[in-house]
């Protein structure tokens, strides 16, 4: 059932929850109408903050408008409805036209809200994002709090305009009082007559019970101040409690998965919600500081001696101390939404987003600031944290790193995109030891400066990315990735930039590898590819147990792996980037064994058919992938493992994996005992003997992997019907245990295999042998007519 189909059948909560998201940026008329149009599209799959889709989405953007219009143009609608259309298109046309990107953002939140409450309705102990149901018990603790501030904040209120009302009621009664006063003295000073006398004791009796009122109302105003004072103190801390549960709890836990999903950890991306809580916070603090004030200047109006001490004093202090808190929440609130890529290479593209969360609640908007990104060494990050001041000076340069931020009235978003951003020069600190310039970690440093509240504040703000490696080639690639993804592991949350372990906990280490894998190839190691890499990662296979073991950042990706020149990062680097390129769906469907000793495939094998075989990945090629099978010598009558020289993405880029192994038809049985076209069947090429010419004119040969020889090694099973049977005299492996014929008459120094290069493999097109065996020596082609030689082929 299609989703719209399904959002029509929600009740209750969970229907008013989708109604909020829609409105004027984008209204529900629009998504009925367009309903099947919108779920047709790819939206899951494209992001707005791309570059590389920023075609897709203006082109996109372009053609829903114009589906909305010609919606609004048919007969079968109503005019109410036609109406409502007309203006959503003007409206799209208007705020959407220049800004493609934003109106991608607004569907796939619409469509995010949608699916959450359908899973909620089909199955309410489904796990589903808080960001929009708020279903988490913490959530609902923060909202309670908050309506409990609110409320509070009102009730400050009325006794702020309670007490203002009685100072007033006082201010005119000390000005009757003086005004008796003065008609006292005034009497004093004429002669004493009758009248005099009485007017004179009837305007002291008035004064007494002025007085006596006053000092009543200047006890209750001392009182009022002091409840209010020591209310606003109360406030002022479960305020203060409640923002550090938001900023340092759940902000911070924000930007840790933030980073952690830089390995490949599901990212809950609750930033709106936050933000929410941080719009309610500032609003709240906002109008205590405001009542505050009044106060404070009520205080100053009438000055009135306490028992209690300085009132006023009091006030000024709780206004310095609610100032400090709304400094902390907007300095705390200025995040980056989508960091620039981790590793950067210079003289690259990159993208990158701000955000300020109580921007809106602010206006901040109505003088939109500039935000300026500049990129600085750790030696600098650490620096900028201990002065908590902005930086001017920069360890390198970055083109177009300036930027406005805007106002979206539809996400109620105050930020700012930056998306052609890119690094000219880097500058490099001196390196101590082993140390290499992926080791180096830099920081792009966004800043900013605005006003609130008329100009009475100054807010500057600035925020740090995540730790950034600067390569400048690609095969710096694997070791900056190794130097990312343990920062991103195990940084410690307000850690010293950018420090880090130098030994973690192997467990630690294998949930780690499990969840790069995971988010690169789509299926995760199991305990026994845990197990295997921990032998790699340790250099030792007889340990059973890692469990208890610390795996040093040396090992990890400094020190070569035993009689290798590479590393253990670096070759598991290479298997992640081969599988999730060319083995994704065979890892998936699980036909990849993969992480095997080859010890423990051959005793795996030797008791198997002969036919039968597996997959590994290469321990001394990086990025390869072999094929090992077990059979049967008829001469010595004895089984043997016999390992293909390694395939790699050169080779699988020609042909794929499960086409090879399709070729090669001396492969029966993929390990344990299931049938080869069972397990492969499906990802084989199809192809047809009489394929038509191509659009133009060739016709596409077909690329056949075959081992020579291999009819006298392997009982008879051939790998293809053409290949020479004297090619590949019967002998044992070579001594890197794979098949190799480069022992092969007149193959020289050139070893050949099934792999990719045309140099290094014999490859049978359409059946037809490119090679001889009998070629021992160089041929002088030019003695031969290649007319004749053309029409020789033809003939057979």
């Amino acid at each position: 059932m299609a989703q719209w189909a399904k959002l029509q059948q929600l009740q209750g909560e969970a229907l008013k929850q989708v109604q909020n998201v829609y409105g004027d940026h984008f209204p529900l008329e629009v998504r009925f109408v367009l309903a099947q149009w919108i779920e047709d599209k790819p939206w899951s799959e494209l992001d707005p903050d791309n570059p590389n889709h920023e075609n897709y989405a203006a082109r996109l953007a372009v053609s829903l408008i114009q589906e909305l219009e010609k919606k609004a143009s048919s007969e079968d609608l109503n005019f109410i409805m036609k109406l409502k259309l007309d203006e959503a298109a003007v409206y799209f046309r208007d705020h959407y036209s220049s800004n493609p990107q934003q109106l991608i953002k607004v569907i796939k939140n619409c469509l995010q809200a949608e699916h959450n409450a359908i899973q909620l309705a089909e199955n309410p102990c489904v796990h589903v994002p808080n960001q929009i149901l708020g279903i988490s018990h913490i959530h609902q603790e923060i909202s309670q709090h908050l309506d409990k501030l609110k409320k509070k904040t009102q009730e400050t209120e009325e006794e702020v305009r309670r007490m203002q009302q009685e100072q007033e009621s006082f201010v005119i009664q000390y000005q009757e009082s003086a005004k008796r006063q003065a008609q006292i003295q005034q009497l004093t000073n004429q002669p004493n007559t009758h009248n005099n006398v009485e007017m004179l004791s009837k305007l002291q009796r008035e004064k007494e019970l002025l007085d006596d009122a006053l000092r009543q109302r200047a006890t209750s105003l001392v009182q009022q101040r002091q409840a209010l004072a020591d209310r606003q103190q109360d406030t002022l801390m479960q305020v203060h409690a409640l923002q550090t549960r938001v900023l340092d709890d759940e902000l911070i836990k924000w930007k840790r998965n933030q980073q952690l999903s830089g390995n490949g950890v599901i990212f809950e991306n609750n930033l709106d919600q936050i933000q929410e809580w941080c719009e309610l916070l500032v609003e709240i603090i906002w109008q205590n500081r405001q009542q505050i004030k009044r106060v404070e200047m009520l205080c100053s109006q009438l000055p009135i001696n306490s028992p209690m001490g300085n009132i006023l004093e009091r006030f000024r202090s709780l206004n310095s101390d609610i100032t400090g808190l709304l400094s902390s929440l907007v300095t705390s609130t200025f995040v980056i939404e989508k960091l620039p890529p981790q590793v950067m290479k210079t003289n690259t593209r990159f993208t990158a987003t701000v955000r300020l969360l109580v921007g809106g609640k602010l206006n901040v908007h109505m003088t939109p600031p500039q935000v300026r990104v500049t990129i600085i060494s750790e030696a600098q990050a650490n620096s900028l944290l201990k002065n908590k001041v902005g930086m001017t000076e920069a360890s390198g340069e970055i083109l177009n790193n300036t930027g406005t931020m805007e106002y979206h009235q539809a996400t109620r978003q105050l930020s700012v995109s930056f998306r052609n951003m890119q690094l000219r020069k880097i500058k490099r600190a001196e390196k101590k030891g082993t140390e290499s310039v992926m080791d180096e970690k830099f920081s792009l440093l966004f800043q900013s400066e605005f006003k609130v509240g008329g100009e009475e504040l100054v807010f500057r703000v600035w925020t740090l990315s995540l730790p950034v490696v600067v390569i400048v080639h690609g095969n710096q690639e694997p070791h900056a990735w190794a130097t990312v993804t343990w920062d991103n592991a195990f940084a410690e949350p307000g850690r010293v930039p950018f420090a880090v372990p130098d030994k973690v906990p192997w467990p630690q280490m294998a949930e780690v590898l499990n969840m790069k894998f995971h988010a690169a190839c789509g299926q995760g190691l199991s305990a026994e590819n845990l197990q295997y890499l921990a032998t790699k990662g340790f250099r030792n296979s007889q340990i059973q147990d890692f469990s208890n073991m610390m795996i040093t950042w040396s090992q990890f990706c400094k020190e070569p792996l035993p009689d290798r020149n590479f590393t253990f990062w670096e070759w598991f680097y290479a298997i992640m980037k081969v599988t999730r390129e060319h083995l994704r769906v065979l890892w998936n469907d699980g036909v990849v064994i993969g992480f095997i000793g080859r010890r423990n495939a051959e005793e795996m094998l030797l008791k198997r058919p002969s036919g039968t075989f597996l997959l590994r990945f290469s321990d001394s090629e990086l990025g390869g992938v072999t094929i090992a099978w077990v059979a049967e010598d008829p001469q010595q009558e004895t089984h043997e493992v016999f390992m293909l020289q390694p395939f790699t993405s050169r080779d699988f880029s020609i042909r794929t994996l499960a086409d090879r192994i399709n070729d090669l038809k001396h492969l029966l049985y993929l390990y344990p005992d299931r049938a080869k076209d069972q397990a492969f069947g499906k990802y084989y090429t199809p192809f047809t003997e009489n394929q038509p010419p191509s659009s133009n004119g060739y016709v596409k040969p077909v690329l056949v992997t075959h081992i020579p020889g291999l009819t006298g090694m392997v009982s008879g099973l051939d790998s293809f019907p053409g290949t020479p049977q004297s090619y590949f005299p019967p002998h044992s492996p070579d001594t890197g245990g794979y098949i190799d014929p480069s022992s092969m008459p007149g193959s020289g120094d050139q070893p050949m295999h099934a792999g990719a290069a045309v140099s290094d493999m014999d490859y049978d097109l359409l059946g037809m042998d490119l090679m001889s065996g009998d070629m021992d020596v160089p041929v002088d082609f030019s003695t031969i007519n290649v007319s004749d030689l053309v029409a020789y082929t033809k003939s057979e």
